[in-house]
């Protein structure tokens, strides 16, 4: 079901092209402006793992360059993250109400100016500031990419498109961490956001040429702040999307947990080189991205998207649980693959956690996908920058803190699941736009 006024939308669907009528393109033409989109859509989800994973691997670099302790390098991580989570409130409703594309520009040149600003930073606390102002700017990215497939997908089909999207984004975790360490190799941490800066730029062009608008004028809102804040207020009350939201925030900081801990966890604890880390790191980023796509291509449509998202964070809390038993000594001294080994099962089942999550709230919401979206985006990294220094509470020789973060949001995104969705009271209910389970 969808907004009245708007088309129900299909995998094979694209958005106008710019300048010209959608319908007027032949099926070549449609073929090829579907795949283009949705690679910068791709590119689009892909600006948050760019950040932060190529970056990874020069922490403790970066900690004996800048004479900082771990914990205050490790804050570079945490405010991106919350310039991410801040930069969706504000961007999410701006795009319900002057459309995608121009905030979305804005956003990207703003976040190229300030990744090259962090190339040049002199000490920790101006690392931290723009790393802050890249977080905001790279906000519109993630927020409005979301938005876009609120715009022109629905149901089933939206829940595959965000399986394909993680496939496509995807590849920016696996292969982030393996370019920042071979950058390492030749240059010290601050050609890695060379790289980001090149990388910036040339997603704002393609999206500048390539991106058209998908919300119409007549689907804007025309009010100011005070609309768009009474519009939150209304998605919150809302207690099954509220509960879609905390699953995927707390889902997302056991995740972040991870990525901010595993350099030091790996490369501190267990001796391993960047190249290794970021190895280690690019194996797991695969497993997540394969069990999305099985996930896109098997699961969506033969199960419900409730059952897929319950046994995706049931994974996550064994995993989480036997990382936090093997780190606390309970089997002896273990080394690092039964580590890495428990680190992938939780990573790969992050690939049923998320698609199902960001399409099972914003079948809710087909009248504000803008706000929508930044609310759950606000939600997961607000509570991922949380998580962050928590897990080097302990300092840098144990991973007992990691585990337990994890274990602890994965335990809270069960109960949020349990408590406030309750899957099995919504069967077959038809609610904002879609049936709750597909």
């Amino acid at each position: 079901m969808t907004e009245p006024g708007t088309r129900p939308a299909d995998p094979s669907d694209t958005p106008a092209i710019a300048g010209r009528d959608a319908a007027a393109a032949s099926p070549a033409a449609s073929r090829r402006t579907g795949l283009l989109v949705t690679l910068v859509l791709g590119g689009l989800t892909a600006v948050p793992p760019l950040s932060m994973d190529m970056y990874l691997p020069a922490l403790p670099q970066v900690t004996a360059a800048l004479h900082s302790p771990a914990a205050t390098v490790q804050l570079t991580l945490t405010t991106c993250l919350a310039g991410m989570a801040l930069g969706q409130m504000i961007v999410g409703p701006m795009s319900d109400k002057w459309g995608r594309r121009r905030p979305l520009l804005a956003g990207m040149v703003v976040y190229v100016l300030a990744t090259a600003l962090c190339a040049l930073a002199t000490n920790a606390e101006l690392l931290i500031a723009f790393r802050l102002l890249q977080g905001l700017a790279g906000a519109a990215g993630i927020v409005i990419a979301r938005a876009v497939v609120r715009d022109l997908y629905d149901g089933v089909a939206m829940a595959r498109f965000f399986s394909t999207l993680m496939l496509i984004s995807g590849v920016a975790p696996v292969v982030a961490p393996l370019i920042g360490g071979q950058i390492l190799q030749i240059t010290d941490w601050r050609g890695v956001f060379v790289v980001l800066t090149a990388v910036g730029l040339a997603l704002t062009l393609l999206v500048w040429r390539r991106l058209a608008e998908t919300l119409p004028p007549a689907r804007r809102h025309s009010g100011g702040i005070g609309e768009a804040l009474r519009t939150m207020r209304d998605l919150l009350a809302d207690r099954v999307f509220s509960g879609y939201l905390l699953v995927g925030a707390f889902a997302f900081a056991a995740l972040f947990a991870y990525i901010s801990a595993s350099p030091f966890v790996v490369q501190e604890i267990y001796g391993a080189s960047p190249q290794v880390f970021s190895l280690l790191f690019g194996i797991n980023s695969v497993g997540l991205v394969a069990v999305g796509q099985i996930n896109g291509k098997v699961l969506v449509g033969r199960v419900a998207l409730d059952k897929v998202l319950g046994a995706g964070l049931a994974v996550i809390a064994l995993a989480a649980a036997a990382l936090l038993l093997m780190s606390a000594g309970v089997f002896g001294h273990v080394g690092l693959l039964p580590t890495a080994a428990g680190l992938f099962v939780l990573m790969a089942a992050m690939g049923l956690v998320m698609p199902s999550t960001n399409t099972l709230a914003l079948l809710r919401t087909p009248h504000a996908a803008g706000s929508a979206s930044a609310l759950l985006g606000t939600s997961t990294f607000l509570l991922g920058s949380v998580a962050s220094p928590l897990v080097g509470i302990a300092g840098e020789r144990t991973a007992v803190p990691m585990a337990l973060v994890q274990l602890s949001c994965a335990v809270l995104a069960l109960g949020s699941f349990l408590g406030l969705c309750r899957p099995w009271q919504r069967k077959g209910e038809s609610s904002h736009g879609g049936r709750t389970a597909l």
